[in-house]
């Protein structure tokens, strides 16, 4: 992701995009799933030019690499594509182009906020299952990538629960034009 990938968007200057980036831990897992669903949500919804979506990771173990084949095969099996996918890590320059940096655990968000260089920034910072309110109490999604296909599933239709919270949240404001 450079600075141009946030800009580049085809809002103009008068009406800024909102500018959202799902963080995990290796952007092969939980955050490309996060990513497919809610770029999903923001075409079905009609603002493909009004929302950004970007995935990153707090580690470099997979920079350059695909999602995992798990990640794809979970997402294609609810009509998804996270095919083109490529893992990348989270840069801290980024704070300032980023009106939502949504973590997928405690871990996450605690990286993520020591990384913030002021308390605006660090309010940035949220917790995706802070966002479902029928959640099942946990703040963490759990991390698939040591588990089988099975855990993917699961992991996948809680984090598109969660997203559709997300974005119905956002969705007034999107419509409004306001980030």
């Amino acid at each position: 992701m450079t600075a141009t990938s946030f800009a580049d968007n085809g809002v103009g200057a008068d009406q800024p995009p909102f500018r959202v980036c799902f963080v995990c831990t290796g952007n092969i897992c939980r955050s490309p799933m996060a990513e497919a669903i809610f770029r999903a949500l923001i075409v079905t919804g009609g603002y493909a030019g009004r929302v950004t979506v970007e995935s990153a990771a707090t580690g470099d173990w997979h920079v350059g690499e695909p999602a995992d084949p798990r990640t794809v095969a979970a997402l294609k099996s609810r009509g998804y594509d996270g095919t083109r996918h490529r893992a990348r890590q989270f840069d801290p320059e980024w704070f300032g182009m980023l009106d939502l940096i949504v973590a997928f655990d405690r871990g996450q968000e605690r990286t993520l906020r020591e990384w913030a260089q002021n308390e605006s920034e660090r309010a940035k910072v949220q917790l995706l299952m802070a966002f479902e309110p029928d959640g099942s109490g946990t703040m963490d999604v759990p991390d698939p990538y040591y588990s089988d296909a099975a855990l993917f599933t699961t992991v996948l239709k809680t984090i598109e629960r969660a997203s559709i919270a997300l974005f119905r949240q956002l969705e007034p404001g999107i419509q409004q034009g306001v980030s």
